[in-house]
């Protein structure tokens, strides 16, 4: 009874911030986008093939890019890559800690994420595409956002550019179609109840 009490004046607590001043809507929306990419990241699968995990972050980081829009989104991820670099327990629990992880194999993915939920927002608010693809569309665009900054990454530590795709973008496409579909189901369920742009 007390944790669904809890869970409840949660809820409370995150709409009260919300539908405050902007200043304090947009401070609230900002660390909730970065939280929840932060507890996207604790699922992680490591893959024996790669040195990239299989994780939820790409999922968060579309969902959020689709429901705060471009600034807001570009500026939640922001915050994730700058609390990570610091040494927080937001990053994927496979790898070195803080800035290092920004210098290692899954760096570039990291260092992607504000472009791929700015993008992702930014194509996502184009009234010119057609309603019933423009989520896709966009999902997909942050989705492969986040591709070129990771297979980027991986071919500059490695030297070579067919063996990043081969490891860092091939054995997650099935995957990331999904996650794409996903993205765009709950941006399209979710926005209509969000209060106005940040």
């Amino acid at each position: 009874m007390k944790s669904a009490l809890d869970g409840q004046s949660a809820v409370r607590g995150v709409r009260a911030a919300l539908a405050g001043s902007p200043a304090v809507r947009r401070a609230a929306a900002l660390v909730l986008g970065a939280l929840f990419v932060a507890l996207a990241a604790q699922v992680a699968v490591p893959l024996p093939f790669t040195p990239v995990p299989m994780t939820l972050q790409p999922l968060a980081v579309l969902i959020v890019g689709g429901l705060l829009g471009p600034a807001a989104g570009a500026a939640a991820l922001a915050l994730y890559v700058a609390l990570g670099a610091l040494g927080l327990p937001v990053f994927t629990p496979i790898g070195p800690p803080g800035a290092a992880r920004l210098l290692g194999p899954t760096g570039g993915y990291l260092l992607s994420y504000p472009a791929a939920a700015a993008v992702t927002g930014w194509l996502a608010d184009r009234p010119s595409v057609r309603p019933s693809g423009r989520l896709l569309l966009a999902c997909a665009a942050g989705m492969l956002v986040i591709h070129l900054g990771g297979s980027a990454q991986l071919a500059i530590l490695g030297g070579d550019p067919g063996l990043a795709l081969r490891l860092g973008v091939v054995p997650f496409l099935t995957g990331d179609l999904v996650k794409i579909g996903l993205a765009a189901l709950v941006i399209r369920l979710v926005r209509p109840r969000m209060p106005a742009p940040l």
